[in-house]
């Protein structure tokens, strides 16, 4: 259960009416046994393999007329070592807790919400949500996944100063947020990253948009995204990246599906970072059954590298709030690619690797 702290902000003494205002602390414990089979066989406990690790505040002033200002603040962790590497591109083992999951401060109101701060992006929340595995564990889809460039048989490739991407990252620091209200199940999210370098705000800044559209047992969204490198350099230019999905609730299953590309010049050849996604869920008993297909591709000029995954996984619900789970993976590389692996361990000289992970994960 959620626990709110209730505070009362005491405004002028002329006996206007005192706005409320509340901050509720939550978070997500969760923690589980991970066994992968490549090159070398690995097992251990992990972190957020059903729902990320985390902690966090958020709260609300009611100012009068329909206006509110807001803040979220949260962070990730790793259960197993305590460590707050979790859940942001870079993040190093040995870390300290950091709130860069979510830093944000807006006011939101009948014109819908405007925040400042980091968090995910718009063109994110609109197509990733048809993610089964909800971007985590050894099941998640690695089409939303924070990326450095790789080439085509996944060789990592720097720029001059060693942070050149192939595709743009979950969350943007640095932005301007709006999100509007929403209009017969359409709503809209802009998102402006400055850039914030020497040079020009312009270099490094980010352009982003997401459209959903919700009703009923049908929902649709799309993710248009421009990151601006600001770099003379032949190694990486402007990254451009759209995304579309979807998904139709039957009532005794939901089907989802999903398609991401990005796209970047490197050396006057265009990079192309690619892949479809299928999935299903399915109630059974007290929990959810839940199954995905995708299919990576990267294409380097006339080199392109494949990978195909399998994911089936079993999430069962002991109380509202503390479920176990249960997931298989199987990862293909192909083409002599290297693209994805599902953890440590390392490939196995054809290209796969295999896995399976339990736990348990506890809201609060």
């Amino acid at each position: 259960m959620k626990k709110s702290l209730i505070a009362l902000a005491v405004l002028a003494a002329s006996g206007a009416a005192m706005a409320q205002s509340s901050v509720t602390l939550y978070g997500v414990a969760d923690a589980g046994v991970t066994y992968l089979n490549g090159a070398d066989n690995w097992s251990g406990v992990t972190s957020g393999n059903n729902l990320t690790s985390r902690l966090g505040f958020r709260g609300v002033e009611d100012l009068g007329g329909g206006l509110k200002a807001n803040f979220v603040i949260e962070g990730g962790f790793n259960l197993d070592n305590g460590d707050g590497a979790s859940g942001y591109a870079g993040a190093k083992a040995g870390e300290g807790f950091q709130f860069k999951r979510r830093s944000t401060v807006g006011l939101s109101g009948g014109f819908g919400e405007v925040r400042m701060g980091r968090e995910l992006t718009a063109a994110y929340n609109a197509t990733a949500r048809y993610d089964v595995f909800g971007s985590v564990g050894i099941g998640q889809s690695r089409l939303w996944a924070d990326g450095g460039v790789l080439d085509a048989s996944g060789t990592p490739v720097a720029n001059q100063n060693g942070t050149s991407r192939v595709t743009t990252n979950q969350r943007i620091s640095n932005a301007l947020t709006y999100v509007s209200p929403s209009f017969s199940g359409f709503k809209v999210g802009l998102n402006y990253g400055f850039g914030e370098t020497t040079a020009s705000n312009s270099d490094s800044g980010y352009l982003g948009a997401g459209l959903m559209y919700d009703n009923g047992p049908l929902s649709l969204g799309l993710g248009l995204e421009r990151l601006n490198s600001g770099l003379n350099s032949d190694a990486v230019s402007d990254i451009d990246a759209w995304s579309l999905g979807g998904s139709y609730d039957f009532g005794v299953a939901k089907l989802l599906a999903g398609y991401r590309e990005s796209t970047v010049d490197r050396a006057a050849v265009e990079n192309k970072r690619s892949g479809y996604y299928v999935a299903a869920t399915a109630p059974v008993g007290a929990g959810t059954v839940r199954v995905s297909y995708n299919r990576y591709e990267n294409e380097l000029g006339n080199v392109t590298g494949k990978a195909d995954q399998f994911a089936i996984g079993y999430v069962y619900g002991l109380s509202k709030r503390t479920s176990v789970y249960g997931t298989y993976a199987y990862l293909k590389n192909k083409n002599g690619a290297n693209l994805y692996t599902l953890g440590s361990g390392g490939l196995k000289t054809n290209g796969s690797q295999q896995g399976v992970q339990v736990g348990v994960s506890h809201s609060f």
